[in-house]
């Protein structure tokens, strides 16, 4: 668990971080170098759960030695609705959501905390919207709870 006192903002008690994996985690099916050992460090305070469609079909093996849920969106599924609802199962309030495409857009904005990540294949502008906090790198996302001042850095108002 993280508990963050944000200064006009809020208290975050945050327990699960919810990841989209292409474009937010990995590129091209493939994890960004670094995420790996983050996820890691954060997988010791944090449950992690990874929601996807898994384009590439590379996220089990990618994730293989992490601890985390791993939940691979079937065909045909409204996948923006899926992940929605997996947020909502969690409870919102104890939610970070990550990710950077369409499909994220009702995580983003129903967790307590949305981030949008900005990788190699772009983020949709909706998806900016809808997070609290657009970064240029997932290193960049999960530093900020590995060095949660940054978070209050941010949000502070």
């Amino acid at each position: 668990m993280l508990e963050i006192e944000i200064p006009r903002f809020g208290k975050f008690t945050l327990k699960h971080l919810v990841f989209d994996f292409n474009g937010t985690l990995a590129v091209d099916g493939h994890l960004k170098p670094g995420v790996k050992e983050r996820l890691l460090e954060l997988s010791k305070s944090l449950s992690l759960h990874v929601i996807t469609a898994d384009t590439f079909g590379r996220a089990k093996k990618a994730l293989y030695e992490i601890p985390c849920k791993l939940v691979i969106l079937t065909p045909g599924e409204a996948h923006d609705e899926a992940k929605l609802k997996y947020v909502e199962e969690l409870g919102p309030q104890y939610v970070a959501a990550i990710g950077n495409g369409e499909n994220d857009i009702l995580m983003l904005s129903e967790a307590a905390l949305g981030i949008a990540v900005l990788l190699e294949e772009g983020v949709a502008k909706e998806a900016i919207l809808a997070a609290d906090i657009l970064v240029r790198d997932i290193l960049d996302a999960l530093d900020l709870f590995l060095k949660p001042l940054r978070l209050k850095a941010t949000l502070r108002r």
